[in-house]
């Protein structure tokens, strides 16, 4: 009577395990087959660009959305290339005069956001050392096969500096104080294209969302799994790509900036393609590559390049003054470690545990399919890619999970840094 008794209630224990978990499975996947997440991509900026959002209430259609996003990146092509002779941002550089000039809106307001950051920055940002950037060979132009001298240097730097560009703001209009002065919006303007698309989206009423042009990123939301979006960050390897950390992102904006792959040898020595607009030469600070959460894309596109100049110690110190979250990774002794400033560190904690909680949960589902199984004499689940894979616990922007193994991730940027 005792065995009967226990095997009953063990049997009670079973049917009532198996219903639990049958019922929170069938909840996740039918809240998850309401996810439904849209994928549009296309080029841009001489990269890729890629948006995913899901539950548009207003019904519109991707191809309506897809055209607008589309025009956008055309007019900010139109507005801000330096590869488009056309383009008012060229016209203005080809201007041989100190008169000011009327521009566009959108151009005053990224030279105007560009011009802060460097007043900020003590000059590490600067949108005029285009012919520094040449004269090194990191430009359009071949690379030197021997180093420039001192004195070709100093005459570069005498027609760059942030603080010969002058703005009138009532006038919406910009003044070169040199008419040989040059501006190059590719450190931000990358930034301000995502802002822009972000304001399409949410136009449509689409709330959970992540754009990334070029490895510049926007995210507001949640993704198709119900938790914050998962970007991944490049490990700075010489050889091969990997990731070094992956970031839960919720409604707000993240930008890498690396100095370990644009580079050339002289001598032995490695001189990599970030330029230092006080010196005119390559930066040697020890940073692989800094990465900046902000509340727009174009202010962590920028910061993340002023960041990277000004070296740890340096850029570390203001960006605690000045309030922002940044992730510096330093290359030492052929290690890399991180150090991240305590805004960053805040928020990223703040998504980590809505994070854990709904791997946990995903796991626990798993796990208890997986019992059920064995217990009802069943094959057990497939492995990582056909079982937990499919529940899509990968990143959502910078990296992808190998089927073939499942430990390793892929880096899916096509421009790892600026």
């Amino acid at each position: 009577m005792s065995t009967l008794s226990t095997s009953s209630t063990r049997v009670v224990i079973i049917v009532l395990f198996v219903f639990f978990f049958a019922v929170i499975t069938f909840s996740f996947l039918v809240s998850r087959s309401s996810l439904v997440l849209t994928e549009l991509s296309g080029n841009t900026m001489g990269t890729r660009y890629t948006v995913k959002y899901r539950d548009a209430p207003d019904a519109s259609s991707s191809q309506i959305i897809h055209a607008e996003i589309e025009r956008q990146l055309v007019e900010t092509n139109r507005v801000m290339s330096t590869y488009d002779p056309d383009s008012e941002l060229s016209l203005l550089n080809r201007a041989e005069t100190t008169d000011w000039l009327l521009v566009s809106k959108s151009l005053y307001s990224v030279i105007e956001t560009a011009k802060e950051i460097s007043r900020q920055s003590q000059g590490a940002f600067d949108v005029t050392i285009g012919p520094l950037v040449n004269l090194w060979g990191f430009g359009p132009e071949s690379r030197p096969k021997r180093l420039p001298d001192q004195a070709k240097i100093d005459a570069v730097l005498a027609r760059t500096g942030y603080n010969k560009l002058e703005l009138h703001e009532t006038n919406s209009a910009v003044r070169k104080l040199r008419s040989d002065l040059y501006v190059d919006l590719s450190g931000i303007a990358k930034g301000y294209a995502v802002d822009q698309i972000a304001v399409i989206l949410e136009r449509h009423g689409i709330e959970h969302y992540m754009i990334e042009i070029g490895g510049e990123i926007r995210a507001n939301g949640k993704n198709a799994q119900g938790i914050p979006w998962q970007i991944g960050i490049e490990s700075p390897q010489s050889l091969n790509y990997s990731v070094q950390k992956i970031i839960p992102v919720k409604n707000t904006a993240l930008a890498t900036s690396g100095n370990y792959r644009n580079y050339f040898s002289i001598d032995g020595k490695q001189y990599m393609h970030i330029i230092d607009p006080v010196t005119g030469w390559p930066v040697e600070n020890h940073l692989a590559s800094v990465t900046v959460m902000a509340e727009t894309c174009m202010l962590a596109d920028a910061w993340a390049t002023a960041l990277l100049v000004m070296g740890l110690e340096r850029g570390i110190r203001l960006a605690e003054q000045l309030g922002l979250s940044a992730l510096f990774i330093v290359s030492r002794n052929g290690a890399f470690v991180e150090r991240a400033t305590s805004h960053f560190e805040s928020k990223s904690s703040q998504t980590f545990l809505a994070t854990f909680l709904a791997s946990f949960l995903v796991m626990a589902i798993a796990v208890g399919a997986m019992a059920a199984g064995t217990l009802m004499g069943r094959k057990p689940l497939a492995g990582s890619c056909g079982g937990l894979g499919r529940f899509g616990l990968e990143c959502d922007a910078g990296c992808q999970k190998s089927c073939a193994n499942s430990t390793s991730h892929i880096v899916s940027l096509d421009k790892p840094e600026k």
